[in-house]
């Protein structure tokens, strides 16, 4: 043990801790790492960059811009308005049909935007066949993941174990290796969610209106200042109602007109009425408040929010988004966005009160009244996906074929061995440009650079264990406690555990940069194959059920979906221990050691 492997150690261990806590985004985490171990002469400041030039970091920024390509032309709407369709006839054949559409796309492209388009368009189906959302959203999130299980360019996980293997010594993967076990898993899984999975998914919210649905009819109030109200003459911001109460003011309606999303400098009136947000407890502060009259209360619906100068909007908080982490108040959300924050549903729980300190997450939901005028810009901030309904989104119909064309192609050139997969993928992507699929600066939005930075800093880290001589040391372990459960086969099982229980807290990419390394180096020491380690290392990193975090298309649907950490504990748990212990038999059976 050297203190160059117990700095290593050190580093790994606190890097997956900022990963699970989220203290920091993962992107900053991988970026640290590098650093630090540069900082320390650990790894050359050639090795450092390395990951920005890596295949696996390349590939995967060019199939962003093609998957997006494939987007611009109404592709996957198309395919979802026809599983729409099916659910009008069928429940159980329409849930299927999701599954199997959702599942091809994402072997073939990014399934975060395959998810985010499938979102709008299963509330619609879940509001018109009366059915709770939570059966939909999950199940389909799930399908996601089986589908990027079954090919090469499926999940950039894939890419960046083909990629590190290959950098090794391996043979890279190819395009359709993993799809024999890939589609078996696909099997089970569906089978499974259709059989138990859907019976243990709580119906948690039966549909109604967006109010009904975020439980805020009670706390739309309305009440009118007298003439001898404190608050008359001050701007609403600074208004002694608004300071001491802290209350949320939705709309002033002043002699007949209506104010939506009032400016924080309005200055109040006499007979100014007030729509609030309130709870019990400041509805009787404000009741013992001189110059404040209450209006008749009644059930308030969506109908009575909206009017032709507001929409009220459920939006999802992106995994990409500059929202995370920031609060209401930094971002001037209501200045910004003409928009007012009714609800939010924050890591499961449902808050309609102390809205504006409440730092954000990806997948958080937001009941939002928004000025008319102003939803356009909301509605096409990447930060956002809109849930409440489908996007009128004009797409390039005309250029459907050719984009098909050419992610047929770049698949094909691939398989067949002409290209490398990044070759093609770079090529792929240069020509949805040329051919017109999506405008050059569209390509550049594509890409997550999140994903990109956390890709080149992690694989440092990868670079740090072999170069130390830390994954050697990890695998020696490793063999000596498990080898005699049962050979290789346990030590697969092993390391699929680990790298399923690893990705449940953090980045998946992240945990298979950290533990390829290692399934190489245990391979050595055993003197077989590296890749059935490889596969399960690949397989579990991209199956990851049982947290909403886990994996990124589960954190998109946490809060549309309702859900609560435990669901995805009650129903990912057993889907991953059937698939672990299938993969555990399949794995040697298909790759030997």
């Amino acid at each position: 043990m050297t203190p160059e492997i117990i700095l290593v150690f050190a580093v790994a261990i606190v890097a997956v801790i900022l990963f699970a806590t989220e203290k920091l985004s993962v992107d900053v985490v991988a970026i640290v790492v590098m650093s630090t171990l540069l900082a320390f002469n650990i790894i050359s400041p050639e090795e450092g960059i390395s990951g920005f030039s890596n295949k696996a970091t390349v590939t995967v920024a060019a199939m962003f811009i093609i998957s997006e390509g494939l987007f611009k032309t109404g592709a996957v709407r198309y395919l979802g308005k026809i599983t729409s369709d099916v659910f009008s006839r069928s429940y159980w054949l329409g849930l299927i049909t999701v599954m199997i559409a959702v599942g091809f796309f994402s072997a073939f492209i990014n399934n975060t935007p395959v998810v985010a388009i499938f979102i709008p368009i299963l509330l619609g189906v879940a509001k018109e066949i009366k059915v709770s959302r939570s059966k939909l959203l999950m199940p389909m999130s799930f399908a996601s993941m089986f589908g990027g299980i079954c090919t090469l360019i499926g999940t950039s996980t894939n890419i960046l174990v083909s990629s590190i293997a290959e950098k090794s010594g391996e043979k890279a993967f190819t395009m359709f290796e993993f799809a024999p076990i890939g589609i078996i898993l696909f099997v089970i899984g569906t089978v499974y969610m259709l059989t138990i999975g859907i019976r243990l998914i709580p119906e948690r919210r039966v549909e109604g209106d967006l109010l009904e649905s975020f439980r805020l009819q009670e706390y739309i109030t309305e009440v009118v200042l007298l003439p001898n109200s404190s608050s008359i003459g001050y701007k609403l911001k600074d208004a002694p109602l608004v300071k001491e109460v802290d209350i949320a003011i939705i709309e002033i309606i002043r002699e007949g007109e209506v104010m939506p999303v009032p400016s924080p400098d309005t200055i109040l009136q006499i007979g100014d009425v007030l729509r609030i947000r309130c709870d019990l407890d400041k509805f009787k502060k404000i009741q013992a408040r001189k110059g404040i009259l209450f209006k008749p209360q009644f059930k308030w619906s969506d109908e009575d929010v909206e009017s032709e100068d507001t929409k009220l909007v459920e939006a999802v908080v992106a995994l990409n988004s500059y929202f995370i982490n920031k609060t209401l108040v930094e971002l001037e959300f209501r200045e910004k966005f003409g928009a007012s924050v009714l609800a939010l549903r924050h890591r499961g729980k449902l808050m309609r009160e102390k809205l504006s300190h409440t730092k954000l997450n990806a997948g958080d939901a937001l009941l939002l009244e928004v000025k008319a005028n102003r939803y356009n810009q909301l509605a096409s901030n990447p930060s956002f996906v809109i849930t409440s309904e489908i996007k009128t989104e004009k797409f390039r119909k005309r250029k459907l074929i050719p984009a098909l064309a050419i992610v047929f192609g770049v698949v094909i050139t691939a398989t067949l061995g002409i290209m490398p997969i990044v070759v093609s993928s770079i090529i792929g992507s240069i020509l949805m440009v040329l051919v017109g699929c999506i405008r050059m600066e569209e390509a550049y939005k594509a890409i997550e650079w999140r994903i990109i930075f956390l890709l080149a800093g992690v694989l440092t880290l990868g670079i740090a264990l072999e170069n130390t001589g830390a994954a050697k040391l990890l695998s020696s372990t490793i063999v000596s406690s498990v080898e005699s459960w049962g050979g290789p086969i346990a030590i697969v099982s092993a390391f699929f555990l680990l790298t399923s229980l690893l990705t449940g807290v953090m980045s998946n990419n992240a945990t298979a940069a950290l533990l390829a390394p290692i399934a190489i180096a245990t391979a050595n020491t055993l003197g077989v194959s590296p890749r059935p380690f490889l596969v399960a290392v690949m397989i579990a990193a991209s199956a990851s059920f049982m947290t909403p975090v886990g994996y990124q298309t589960n954190t998109l649907i946490y809060g549309p979906g309702q859900y609560r950490f435990a669901d995805f504990l009650k129903v990912g748990t057993p889907l991953n221990i059937i698939l672990w212990i299938a993969a555990t038999f399949l794995i040697p059976y298909f790759w030997e050691f």
